[in-house]
């Protein structure tokens, strides 16, 4: 039986349909449609209910299906397995993130990895929804938040902080910002989730917080948008460490309140490697988790030494 049939049969039982597999894979609908009539002609049974309207398994199809996927997860650690006594990892990974944190800070190191892992192929997806890992057969995900919950396996990845910045061309032409409880007479650049729209919350070294009202007439996502505005002038932000590093290092954002952490919700926020709940973990996986533990710990990719932002 053709194991890459076994793989496409999954691959249409989660899309619910031949043509968005066949528009995913860059193939003919009717070579989908083929696989899948072939292999039900092989096993003798009817796996899906077809309609000019939808596609659905059969009762046959659900049973199958569900005990035919751990069993071609075991032939793929297996083979795994086996090619880590002789050779480099190998295949294709799949990987989600945040569409910035994406571009930021994994781009920019995907030559460096291919040059250490020339056979693995890379494949990223990144959104800003919360991939479902599984049903995506996403192989590992980097996730912002204060933690992570649900059945997966968790790693921090680094810390993230979070600050208020305004460019010098916004600072020489508006009323001076040298304390937090400024920012309600300015008209700040907002982000699109509700809870950094209304109140900043401030820490200052001795424990002290601070909850501080803000307004503004500019509601930006994701945050690549909200960086490129804070830099035309268009009003203070608040923003990620390793967003702005690379701005501060070369004078283009001011850090407004360097004796205050900053947030929208909690102080304590990281990045996290996030993998599908499996008893074994690929070694293609294991090798990408590992790069970027080495690059992305205590050094972001634009090369501004995190320290210099916040304690590694």
């Amino acid at each position: 039986m053709n194991v890459d049939n076994l793989h496409l049969l999954l691959t249409v039982a989660r899309r619910g349909s031949f043509a968005a597999v066949a528009k995913e894979r860059d193939v003919d609908p009717s070579s989908v449609s083929r696989a899948i009539a072939d292999l039900e002609s092989e096993l003798g049974l009817r796996l899906f209910q077809r309609s000019t309207r939808s596609m659905t398994l059969t009762e046959a199809g659900e049973i199958y299906l569900a005990r035919l996927e751990p069993l071609l997860d075991e032939l793929e650690h297996a083979r795994d397995a086996a090619a880590q006594v002789s050779s480099a990892p190998r295949g294709l990974l799949r990987l989600t993130a945040s569409v910035t944190f994406g571009q930021m800070c994994i781009v920019p190191l995907l030559g460096e990895f291919h040059a250490r892992y020339p056979d693995l192929k890379v494949e990223c997806a990144f959104s800003d929804a919360n991939v479902d890992l599984v049903s995506e057969r996403m192989d590992l995900a980097i996730r912002l938040a204060p933690a992570i919950e649900g059945d997966v396996v968790v790693a921090k990845l680094m810390d993230t902080r979070y600050g208020v910045y305004a460019s010098p061309d916004y600072l020489a032409h508006h009323a001076p910002l040298l304390q937090p409880t400024d920012l309600s007479h300015h008209k700040v650049l907002l982000f699109n989730l509700r809870a950094y729209r209304t109140h900043w919350l401030f820490r200052d070294s001795e424990g002290r917080e601070e909850r501080v009202a803000i307004q503004g007439d500019l509601t930006l996502a994701p945050a690549s948008a909200l960086l490129t505005a804070a830099l035309a002038g268009l009003g203070p932000a608040l923003l990620p460490d390793w967003l702005v590093a690379d701005a501060v290092a070369k004078g283009l954002l001011v850090p407004l309140f360097p004796g205050y952490a900053a947030t929208a919700t909690t102080f304590d926020t990281a990045a996290w490697i996030v993998y599908p709940s499996r008893s074994y973990l690929p070694n293609k996986v294991r090798v990408m988790a590992d790069f970027l533990r080495e690059k992305l710990r205590c050094q972001p990719p634009c090369g501004v030494p995190r320290c210099s932002l916040a304690q590694c």
